[in-house]
């Protein structure tokens, strides 16, 4: 059962942040220079790490090719080996030692605005949590200062971070839930 990222204990929120800011640490992105970190929370309290790794493949290839309307068409293919994501990363490690219960998320860059978790991580995420599960974009910048006067954006806390939940992040998503459903 997950909670509002607002509901979590201020301790475990912070706990939870400030791992994701150490995972990033252990990025290792020669190619892209793009460091991500995340930490995931275990109902127990526990936190796991991750970061992104790439190897020389990266992890997406763009073919581009001409139809016969002659208009241009885009396909990504997943290509094998390739880059894995810091989200993916921190879910691979949990799920391999039998933890497979999450109830918060952390994800941070080395970016001052929030970036959110890419498109696959987003599915893989779906796979262990909740949709209402909380989760935080934190800027490279945390804690962001507050001027005063400064009205917060709405779906932002104190800090700059970005509050969201894994089914604000995937819409009408597909789940394991789903592979249950009667067949015709």
């Amino acid at each position: 059962m997950s909670v509002r990222a607002w509901a979590m204990p201020l301790e475990s929120r912070e706990k939870l942040i400030q791992a994701a800011i150490e995972a990033k640490e252990g990025s290792y992105s020669p190619y892209s220079k793009f460091r991500v970190g995340a930490a995931l929370l275990t109902p127990s309290g526990e936190i796991i790490k991750g970061a992104n790794i790439e190897n020389a493949s990266y992890g997406t290839v763009v073919f581009h090719y001409l139809t016969r309307s002659t208009a241009y068409i885009t396909v990504t293919m997943t290509a094998l080996g390739g880059t894995i994501c810091a989200e993916r990363t921190a879910i691979v490690k949990a799920a391999s030692e039998g933890k497979r219960s999450f109830i918060g998320l952390a994800v941070t860059t080395d970016v001052k605005t929030t970036i959110s978790p890419c498109g696959i991580c987003r599915q893989v995420i779906r796979e262990f949590c909740s949709l209402d599960m909380p989760v935080l974009l934190v800027p490279a910048d945390y804690p962001q200062p507050t001027k005063p006067g400064e009205v917060i954006k709405p779906g932002y806390s104190e800090g700059g971070i970005r509050e969201t939940t894994l089914g604000e992040l995937l819409p009408d998503s597909f789940g394991p839930e789903d592979l249950e459903l009667p067949r015709s």
